[in-house]
Protein backbone atom coordinates (compact mmCIF):
# COMPACT_ATOMS: atom_id res chain seq x y z
CA UNK A 1 0.00 0.00 0.00
CA UNK A 2 1.28 3.37 -0.97
CA UNK A 3 2.17 5.52 2.00
CA UNK A 4 -0.39 7.64 0.80
CA UNK A 5 -2.89 5.07 1.96
CA UNK A 6 -0.71 3.50 4.62
CA UNK A 7 -3.35 5.38 7.30
CA UNK A 8 -6.66 3.89 6.49
CA UNK A 9 -6.26 0.89 8.51
CA UNK A 10 -5.54 3.61 11.65
CA UNK A 11 -8.50 5.35 10.71
CA UNK A 12 -10.56 2.11 10.84
CA UNK A 13 -9.34 1.13 14.09
CA UNK A 14 -10.18 4.39 15.18
CA UNK A 15 -13.81 4.14 14.10
CA UNK A 16 -14.16 0.51 15.43
CA UNK A 17 -14.27 -1.20 11.98
CA UNK A 18 -12.90 -4.66 11.86
CA UNK A 19 -12.90 -5.14 7.83
CA UNK A 20 -10.46 -5.46 5.40
CA UNK A 21 -9.00 -2.06 3.99
CA UNK A 22 -10.18 -1.94 0.57
CA UNK A 23 -7.99 -0.88 -2.66
CA UNK A 24 -7.38 2.63 -3.19
CA UNK A 25 -5.67 4.50 -5.95
CA UNK A 26 -5.27 7.42 -7.12
CA UNK A 27 -6.21 8.63 -10.93
CA UNK A 28 -5.01 11.66 -12.85
CA UNK A 29 -7.62 13.01 -15.78
CA UNK A 30 -6.55 15.35 -18.51
CA UNK A 31 -8.99 18.31 -18.53
CA UNK A 32 -8.07 20.62 -20.89
CA UNK A 33 -4.93 22.11 -20.07
CA UNK A 34 -5.22 20.92 -15.87
CA UNK A 35 -5.44 17.68 -14.53
CA UNK A 36 -8.35 16.82 -11.88
CA UNK A 37 -7.03 14.07 -9.18
CA UNK A 38 -9.14 11.81 -7.90
CA UNK A 39 -8.71 8.59 -5.61
CA UNK A 40 -11.05 5.32 -6.91
CA UNK A 41 -12.22 3.05 -4.04
CA UNK A 42 -12.70 -0.49 -5.38
CA UNK A 43 -12.00 -2.01 -9.04
CA UNK A 44 -15.55 -1.93 -9.54
CA UNK A 45 -17.59 1.01 -11.31
CA UNK A 46 -17.89 3.82 -8.70
CA UNK A 47 -21.17 3.84 -6.88
CA UNK A 48 -21.22 7.33 -5.51
CA UNK A 49 -18.91 10.11 -6.28
CA UNK A 50 -17.25 12.44 -3.59
CA UNK A 51 -16.87 16.35 -3.26
CA UNK A 52 -14.78 17.77 -0.64
CA UNK A 53 -15.17 21.42 0.86
CA UNK A 54 -12.88 23.91 0.35
CA UNK A 55 -9.63 23.61 1.83
CA UNK A 56 -10.14 19.94 1.89
CA UNK A 57 -9.60 17.52 0.00
CA UNK A 58 -10.44 13.52 -1.51
CA UNK A 59 -9.02 12.07 1.88
CA UNK A 60 -11.86 13.86 4.50
CA UNK A 61 -14.04 11.35 2.87
CA UNK A 62 -11.93 8.37 3.90
CA UNK A 63 -13.76 7.63 6.77
CA UNK A 64 -16.93 7.71 5.51
CA UNK A 65 -16.05 5.84 2.62
CA UNK A 66 -14.71 2.73 4.77
CA UNK A 67 -17.52 2.92 6.82
CA UNK A 68 -19.66 2.88 3.61
CA UNK A 69 -17.96 -0.14 1.88
CA UNK A 70 -19.00 0.53 -1.22
CA UNK A 71 -17.57 1.05 -4.66
CA UNK A 72 -16.46 4.86 -5.03
CA UNK A 73 -14.66 8.03 -6.34
CA UNK A 74 -13.58 10.64 -4.51
CA UNK A 75 -12.44 13.83 -6.27
CA UNK A 76 -10.19 16.38 -5.64
CA UNK A 77 -11.28 19.73 -6.51
CA UNK A 78 -9.04 22.67 -8.81
CA UNK A 79 -7.08 23.84 -6.85
CA UNK A 80 -7.13 21.09 -3.86
CA UNK A 81 -5.38 18.09 -3.52
CA UNK A 82 -3.28 16.84 -6.02
CA UNK A 83 -5.24 18.55 -8.69
CA UNK A 84 -4.31 21.73 -10.69
CA UNK A 85 -4.44 25.04 -9.65
CA UNK A 86 -6.00 27.67 -11.88
CA UNK A 87 -3.99 31.10 -12.41
CA UNK A 88 -7.46 32.86 -11.96
CA UNK A 89 -7.74 31.54 -8.57
CA UNK A 90 -11.64 30.78 -9.08
CA UNK A 91 -12.68 27.64 -7.60
CA UNK A 92 -16.49 28.74 -7.69
CA UNK A 93 -19.07 26.33 -8.64
CA UNK A 94 -19.58 27.09 -12.04
CA UNK A 95 -15.94 26.18 -13.10
CA UNK A 96 -15.44 23.36 -11.02
CA UNK A 97 -18.46 21.59 -12.69
CA UNK A 98 -17.05 22.07 -15.65
CA UNK A 99 -13.63 20.53 -14.80
CA UNK A 100 -15.01 17.57 -13.07
CA UNK A 101 -18.12 16.75 -15.14
CA UNK A 102 -16.04 14.60 -17.99
CA UNK A 103 -14.24 12.85 -14.75
CA UNK A 104 -17.49 11.71 -13.46
CA UNK A 105 -18.34 10.88 -17.07
CA UNK A 106 -15.13 8.98 -17.73
CA UNK A 107 -14.10 7.37 -14.15
CA UNK A 108 -17.75 6.43 -13.05
CA UNK A 109 -20.33 6.23 -15.67
CA UNK A 110 -22.79 3.85 -13.61
CA UNK A 111 -23.04 6.38 -10.67
CA UNK A 112 -25.74 6.66 -8.57
CA UNK A 113 -25.30 9.27 -6.55
CA UNK A 114 -22.29 12.03 -6.06
CA UNK A 115 -22.28 13.30 -2.17
CA UNK A 116 -20.79 17.54 -2.25
CA UNK A 117 -20.17 18.92 1.16
CA UNK A 118 -19.69 22.71 1.48
CA UNK A 119 -18.53 24.33 -1.83
CA UNK A 120 -18.02 20.55 -3.23
CA UNK A 121 -22.45 20.71 -2.18
CA UNK A 122 -22.75 23.69 -4.22
CA UNK A 123 -20.57 22.46 -7.13
CA UNK A 124 -23.38 19.46 -6.99
CA UNK A 125 -26.14 21.80 -7.14
CA UNK A 126 -24.44 23.29 -10.16
CA UNK A 127 -23.82 19.69 -11.69
CA UNK A 128 -27.68 19.52 -11.22
CA UNK A 129 -28.32 22.26 -12.96
CA UNK A 130 -26.13 21.71 -15.85
CA UNK A 131 -25.37 17.99 -16.25
CA UNK A 132 -28.41 16.28 -14.73
CA UNK A 133 -27.48 13.10 -16.58
CA UNK A 134 -24.40 12.49 -14.39
CA UNK A 135 -26.70 12.21 -11.21
CA UNK A 136 -29.41 10.20 -10.63
CA UNK A 137 -29.63 11.32 -7.08
CA UNK A 138 -27.56 13.94 -4.85
CA UNK A 139 -26.36 14.02 -1.06
CA UNK A 140 -25.92 17.87 0.16
CA UNK A 141 -24.07 18.18 3.16
CA UNK A 142 -24.27 20.95 5.01
CA UNK A 143 -24.14 23.40 1.75
CA UNK A 144 -26.96 25.91 0.41
CA UNK A 145 -26.90 28.71 -1.91
CA UNK A 146 -26.80 30.82 1.21
CA UNK A 147 -23.86 29.13 3.17
CA UNK A 148 -20.97 31.39 1.38
CA UNK A 149 -22.52 34.38 2.94
CA UNK A 150 -23.15 32.42 6.32
CA UNK A 151 -20.08 32.14 6.72
CA UNK A 152 -18.89 35.79 5.92
CA UNK A 153 -21.27 36.57 8.64
CA UNK A 154 -19.15 34.68 11.33
CA UNK A 155 -16.55 35.47 13.93
CA UNK A 156 -13.77 33.53 12.90
CA UNK A 157 -13.71 31.16 16.02
CA UNK A 158 -17.57 30.10 14.81
CA UNK A 159 -15.98 29.55 11.48
CA UNK A 160 -13.66 26.06 12.76
CA UNK A 161 -11.15 24.78 10.57
CA UNK A 162 -12.40 26.88 7.75
CA UNK A 163 -11.56 29.77 9.14
CA UNK A 164 -7.64 28.09 8.48
CA UNK A 165 -8.36 29.06 4.87
CA UNK A 166 -7.52 32.94 5.41
CA UNK A 167 -4.44 32.42 8.30
CA UNK A 168 -1.09 31.72 7.72
CA UNK A 169 -0.13 29.64 4.86
CA UNK A 170 3.64 28.66 5.48
CA UNK A 171 4.74 27.33 8.59
CA UNK A 172 8.12 26.10 10.30
CA UNK A 173 6.90 22.41 10.93
CA UNK A 174 3.66 19.53 10.48
CA UNK A 175 3.24 20.10 14.25
CA UNK A 176 2.77 23.91 14.01
CA UNK A 177 -0.16 22.91 11.71
CA UNK A 178 -1.77 20.21 14.08
CA UNK A 179 -1.84 22.26 16.93
CA UNK A 180 -3.40 24.99 14.81
CA UNK A 181 -6.01 22.90 13.51
CA UNK A 182 -6.48 21.06 16.81
CA UNK A 183 -7.46 24.69 17.99
CA UNK A 184 -9.34 25.26 15.71
CA UNK A 185 -11.74 21.72 15.88
CA UNK A 186 -11.30 21.00 19.87
CA UNK A 187 -14.23 17.68 19.40
CA UNK A 188 -12.58 15.94 16.98
CA UNK A 189 -9.27 13.01 17.87
CA UNK A 190 -5.78 14.58 17.83
CA UNK A 191 -4.97 11.46 15.25
CA UNK A 192 -7.83 12.10 13.24
CA UNK A 193 -6.55 15.64 12.95
CA UNK A 194 -3.18 14.20 12.46
CA UNK A 195 -4.31 12.14 9.41
CA UNK A 196 -6.11 15.24 7.79
CA UNK A 197 -2.77 17.52 8.42
CA UNK A 198 -0.54 14.74 6.82
CA UNK A 199 -2.97 14.54 4.18
CA UNK A 200 -3.10 18.10 3.20
CA UNK A 201 0.17 19.34 3.53
CA UNK A 202 3.10 19.25 1.86
CA UNK A 203 6.76 20.12 2.51
CA UNK A 204 8.89 22.30 0.52
CA UNK A 205 12.35 21.41 -0.19
CA UNK A 206 13.68 23.93 2.20
CA UNK A 207 12.05 22.35 4.47
CA UNK A 208 8.63 24.42 5.36
CA UNK A 209 5.34 23.27 5.04
CA UNK A 210 2.05 24.52 3.52
CA UNK A 211 -0.83 23.95 2.70
CA UNK A 212 -1.98 21.86 -0.33
CA UNK A 213 -4.55 23.91 -2.03
CA UNK A 214 -5.00 27.42 -3.26
CA UNK A 215 -6.64 30.09 -1.72
CA UNK A 216 -10.30 30.33 -2.78
CA UNK A 217 -10.19 34.38 -4.11
CA UNK A 218 -13.42 34.53 -5.52
CA UNK A 219 -16.89 33.14 -3.73
CA UNK A 220 -19.83 31.69 -5.54
CA UNK A 221 -22.82 33.82 -6.40
CA UNK A 222 -25.66 33.44 -4.22
CA UNK A 223 -28.78 34.11 -6.36
CA UNK A 224 -27.02 32.13 -9.68
CA UNK A 225 -26.98 29.26 -7.27
CA UNK A 226 -30.89 29.30 -5.76
CA UNK A 227 -31.85 29.41 -10.02
CA UNK A 228 -29.61 26.61 -10.32
CA UNK A 229 -31.17 24.45 -7.23
CA UNK A 230 -34.67 25.69 -8.65
CA UNK A 231 -34.35 23.92 -11.99
CA UNK A 232 -32.78 20.88 -10.89
CA UNK A 233 -34.89 18.31 -11.07
CA UNK A 234 -32.42 15.13 -9.47
CA UNK A 235 -33.85 14.03 -5.93
CA UNK A 236 -31.45 15.36 -2.92
CA UNK A 237 -30.97 14.89 0.80
CA UNK A 238 -29.30 17.74 2.37
CA UNK A 239 -27.38 16.99 5.62
CA UNK A 240 -27.24 19.53 8.15
CA UNK A 241 -25.07 19.83 11.07
CA UNK A 242 -26.72 19.87 14.16
CA UNK A 243 -24.08 22.34 15.86
CA UNK A 244 -22.98 23.91 12.27
CA UNK A 245 -23.76 27.81 12.14
CA UNK A 246 -23.55 27.65 7.58
CA UNK A 247 -27.06 26.74 7.24
CA UNK A 248 -30.08 28.31 8.99
CA UNK A 249 -33.84 26.98 9.60
CA UNK A 250 -34.92 29.62 6.91
CA UNK A 251 -32.28 28.60 4.45
CA UNK A 252 -33.49 24.45 4.65
CA UNK A 253 -36.97 25.94 4.47
CA UNK A 254 -35.93 27.63 1.25
CA UNK A 255 -33.90 24.62 0.11
CA UNK A 256 -36.89 22.12 1.37
CA UNK A 257 -39.47 23.72 -0.80
CA UNK A 258 -37.60 23.40 -4.64
CA UNK A 259 -39.62 20.15 -4.86
CA UNK A 260 -41.10 17.18 -3.50
CA UNK A 261 -37.73 14.92 -4.02
CA UNK A 262 -35.81 17.04 -1.33
CA UNK A 263 -35.18 15.18 2.21
CA UNK A 264 -34.07 17.04 5.38
CA UNK A 265 -31.71 14.60 7.61
CA UNK A 266 -30.35 16.88 10.96
CA UNK A 267 -27.07 14.33 12.59
CA UNK A 268 -27.20 16.32 16.14
CA UNK A 269 -23.52 16.64 17.27
CA UNK A 270 -22.30 17.41 13.81
CA UNK A 271 -20.40 20.59 12.93
CA UNK A 272 -20.27 21.64 9.40
CA UNK A 273 -17.50 19.16 8.41
CA UNK A 274 -20.34 15.89 9.21
CA UNK A 275 -17.91 14.03 7.69
CA UNK A 276 -15.31 14.50 9.86
CA UNK A 277 -17.51 14.92 13.33
CA UNK A 278 -20.01 12.23 12.31
CA UNK A 279 -18.52 9.76 9.43
CA UNK A 280 -20.57 6.71 10.92
CA UNK A 281 -23.85 8.39 11.20
CA UNK A 282 -23.50 10.20 7.59
CA UNK A 283 -22.27 6.89 6.26
CA UNK A 284 -26.00 5.82 7.44
CA UNK A 285 -27.23 8.55 5.85
CA UNK A 286 -25.50 7.92 1.96
CA UNK A 287 -26.16 4.37 2.35
CA UNK A 288 -30.13 5.12 2.14
CA UNK A 289 -29.86 7.46 -0.41
CA UNK A 290 -28.02 4.37 -2.19
CA UNK A 291 -30.80 2.31 -1.08
CA UNK A 292 -28.53 0.15 0.72
CA UNK A 293 -30.50 0.51 3.90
Amino acid sequence: MDDEFSLLRDNAAELGLEIPIPSVTRVDTAVGEHVVSALAWGSANPRAVFLHGGGQNAHTWDSVLLALGVPALAIDLPGHGHSSWRADGDYTPAPNALAIAPVIAELAPDVELIVGMSLGGLTTIRLAATDPDLMPRAVIVDATPESPQRAAELERQARGTVALMEGPQEFDSLEEIVDLTQAAAPTRSLSSIRRGVVHNTRQRSDGTWVWRYDRIRKAPPVQPLWDDLAVAEVPMTLVRGGRSPFTTDDDIERFRSRSASTDVVVIEGAGHSVQSDTPIELAGVIAAALGDR
